[in-house]
């Protein structure tokens, strides 16, 4: 299987020092290595819109959370196949369908492997706090406009936002 797929490239994230995954309009996600001739690896098949949001896990780098324009968070398993006969497609641990607007950012807590922070567009202007092991919801904070961008400070369980305005 190749990747001939070319929908515009709506998000990135480097899983190594040459794994790149990209998200993409048509709501799929793919990892390249760009130490291959053939650089497609896989592809993440969940997302029904555009992908906006990618971030490794810090701790173990093995499972990958993503954004998206139809309001899911999936949380995916780089290990785990769809099957045995789609080595090359992976299957998602988790949705999560609490978002009431676009997924714009993701984050994984630097302290905790399981904590997940994620940030909702203009109609929804929510940080959400997800525990990755069963996919619960632990806290929700209205933050008052959307959501651009989500980061953990490295050493402490400190989270930075950053908001669009709610009239513009």
């Amino acid at each position: 299987m190749e990747d001939e797929n070319q929908a515009p490239v709506l998000s990135l994230a480097w899983r190594s020092n040459s794994i790149l995954t990209v998200g993409r309009f048509d709501g799929t996600v793919v990892d390249y290595d760009f130490r291959k001739d053939d650089m497609f690896i896989c592809f993440y098949n969940g997302h029904r819109r555009g992908v906006c949001s990618l971030k490794w896990s810090v701790l173990s780098g093995r499972y990958l959370a993503s954004g998206g324009q139809d309001k899911l968070v999936h949380i995916w398993d780089a290990c785990m196949p769809v099957s045995r006969h789609h080595p090359r497609q992976r299957q998602w641990l988790h949705r999560i369908s609490s978002h009431t607007s676009i997924v714009k950012a993701v984050d994984w807590c630097p302290t905790r492997s399981n904590l997940l922070a994620s940030g909702g567009g203009c109609n929804d202007n929510c940080v959400k706090f997800w525990n990755t092991v069963n996919g619960a919801c632990l806290n929700s904070i209205d933050a008052g406009s959307e959501v651009c961008a989500l980061l953990w400070d490295k050493n402490k369980s400190e989270l930075l936002t950053s908001h669009g305005s709610s009239n513009n």
